[in-house]
């Protein structure tokens, strides 16, 4: 089976699995870690909003640029820009550990303005029953606004993670593996077709796979709502 795969992708089998464990790794780390800093980013934007329940113009205006500036940068530039971050942060500008700084950062904006939308969506008749009942504003976001916008912060969720599979096959630039780069430096820089098919095939069941996982959760939230 071995010498089949060799021969027929020009590729040893144990390659492949690595790679696929260089995206999960990327993937999960960075959405962990993207996650962290979009959640307070999201709901800073919600609050901080000119009809917020804490409005401030200096602060939502900051963070809504910040947000908008990170977003507007393609990724293979961000990911050059950070180089002497990630070097700070990680001792190295390659690999797939390093990857995980720049994929982060572009991340997490993109799932913020996702949460803020999701968090957005929820009717403003509960946001007043709770701070009619007295709520304080830590409150109404841990007890009421977070968890109705559940079902919708999932499928952002999903969505982030799908653009976070595509993002991981440009961090090959940097020496970070994964599929993706596999399929560049193996398949098509190499003409070898076969093995492009292959790993486009085994991107499709990640996304199809983390997509279904995502819809399935989302609608268990709802059914619990």
């Amino acid at each position: 089976m071995n010498e089949w795969i060799l021969e027929f992708f020009g590729i040893q089998p144990a390659a492949l699995g690595e790679a696929a464990v260089d995206t999960l790794y990327m993937v999960g780390a960075a959405l962990v870690l993207g996650t962290i800093l979009a959640v307070p980013m999201a709901v800073g934007l919600v609050l901080w909003r000119p009809d917020g329940i804490k409005a401030h113009k200096l602060g939502y205006d900051a963070l809504n640029f910040f947000v908008n500036i990170a977003r507007s940068l393609p990724f293979i530039i961000l990911m050059v820009v950070l180089m002497p971050l990630t070097r700070a942060i990680v001792g190295t500008r390659i690999g797939t550990t390093a990857a995980l700084v720049p994929l982060t950062l572009y991340i997490a904006p993109f799932i913020a303005r996702l949460f803020e939308s999701a968090i957005l969506d929820v009717p403003k008749g509960i946001v007043e029953a709770a701070q009619s009942m007295g709520a304080s504003t830590w409150q109404i976001i841990r007890h009421f606004l977070l968890p109705e916008a559940r079902p919708s912060i999932i499928l952002a969720t999903t969505t982030g993670t799908v653009a976070l599979i595509g993002a991981t096959a440009m961090a090959g630039v940097i020496g970070a593996g994964g599929v993706g780069d596999l399929a560049l430096t193996y398949g098509y820089q190499a003409f070898n077709t076969p093995l492009m098919f292959l790993t486009v095939v085994v991107l499709i069941i990640f996304v199809q796979g983390i997509q279904s996982l995502g819809n399935a959760l989302a609608r268990r939230a709802r059914n619990r709502a």
